[in-house]
């Protein structure tokens, strides 16, 4: 939920701030981020690890968050213009020229959130219609209470429900050629 303010935040307002709490930008309002879950993280983990050693010694790069994106800045654009800026749990940019000191400048190609019980609402509904009108490529939905994944593709504009996978299952991303993702080791027990 945006907290409380007066004042819309820019970028610049956040490469401003003194202490690096996580912090997302939805239109110029600050997001406040509860730091996750031992859980959340193992599963953080584990999805970059398999996208890590998938990618290794490709152009593609996979960050996991904190890492930050600003989903509609354009290479002219100053940081007191952006106004929007994420920290998908984990992202996939296949084109370097996105990226810099800060992060990624526009839509990555996959971007995989991970829910928890404060996150829902935001990944579900604010953080898919960001995405999708950004243009990220695919989104993931991950779920570890019903230790499963939804994939989204972006067609026509629009995402649509590609794939849903649970515990012991693979499921393929679908942006990155051959790659496949083995979720029993994402929801390891």
């Amino acid at each position: 939920m945006p907290l409380p303010q007066e004042n819309r935040c820019t970028l610049a307002d956040v490469l401003a701030w003194e202490e690096q709490e996580r912090m997302e930008l939805i239109n110029g309002y600050s997001v406040m981020m509860a730091p996750p879950s031992r859980a959340h993280q193992k599963i953080s983990i584990a999805l970059a690890r398999q996208l890590s050693n998938y990618l290794d010694g490709k152009r593609c790069e996979v960050y996991a968050a904190p890492f930050a994106v600003r989903l509609f800045e354009e290479k002219r654009d100053r940081p007191e213009d952006v106004d929007t800026m994420v920290e998908p749990d984990i992202t996939v940019v296949c084109d370097p020229a996105k990226l810099d000191d800060i992060g990624c400048r526009g839509a990555p190609d996959l971007v995989m959130e991970i829910l928890s019980p404060s996150t829902q609402r935001h990944d579900r509904l604010t953080k898919f219609n960001l995405y999708q009108q950004a243009g990220v490529r695919e989104y993931w939905i991950v779920d570890p209470v019903s230790r499963s994944v939804q994939v989204f593709l972006l067609e026509d504009g629009r995402y649509s429900a590609k794939d849903f996978g649970t515990a012991g299952e693979t499921v393929r991303v679908n942006v990155l050629e051959d790659c496949v993702i083995d979720l029993s080791q994402v929801f390891a027990e």
